[in-house]
Formats: structure tokens, sequence, C-alpha cells
């Protein structure tokens, strides 16, 4: 199985994707409350988060990467504190993010 398919199976199902701006067909935007259940899913899935992208009245702000947090893509502390911070920062923004499926995830 795909990485996108496996996303789209597991993941986004039942979710709103929100339409945007970005030329990227494989970036999939939800709103602040879809994208708090997408977080719960990669959680309980193991898959990494590399990046979390927020958008407002389609323009991007600042991202937040598990690199400044000195943490894992597989670890949910840095993501979870991550989506805190921007959500407080600034309520109602969209938000994607970047994924890492493992093959052994992908191999099911």
């Amino acid at each position: 199985m795909e990485k996108e398919a496996f996303l789209e199976e597991h993941v986004f199902t039942d979710l709103k994707k929100i339409k945007n701006d970005s030329n990227q067909e494989d970036i999939h935007f939800f709103s602040e409350t879809d994208f708090e259940i997408v977080l719960q899913r990669v959680e309980h899935f193991g898959i990494g988060v590399f990046g979390i992208d927020p958008w407002l009245d389609g323009k991007e702000h600042l991202p937040a990467t598990h690199e400044e947090y000195k943490k894992k893509a597989t670890d949910p502390k840095w993501y979870k504190k991550a989506f805190l911070t921007l959500r407080m920062r600034t309520p109602g923004m969209d938000y994607s993010a970047r994924y890492k499926v493992s093959n052994r995830l992908l191999a099911r």
C-alpha cells in the first residue's frame, strides 16, 4: 500500500478536507477540529509528523517542525505541544502536515 492510500484509508477517513490555494494535490488541509482528530489517529498508528503547516485566510503562517522541538518525528509529545501552541496563538486556522509512514505499517 502506498503512503497516500494508507493515510486516506486510516487517517483522513470521515474528515472534511479544506480546499486551499496550494498547488500540490498531496497536501490535505483540515479545520482545527478535524486536524486534532488527524493527530489522534496519527498517534494511534505510530505515524511520524515532520512538520505542521498552519494557514489562515489562504496565507501560510509560521510552521512547526519536530527539529524545533528536538524530538523524533514519531514522538507525539512534540506535535501535540506544537498544535496546542499554534491553536492558542491564532484560533481558527486550517492545518496540514508532512507525515512519515513506516514501510512496516504500509505492509500491513
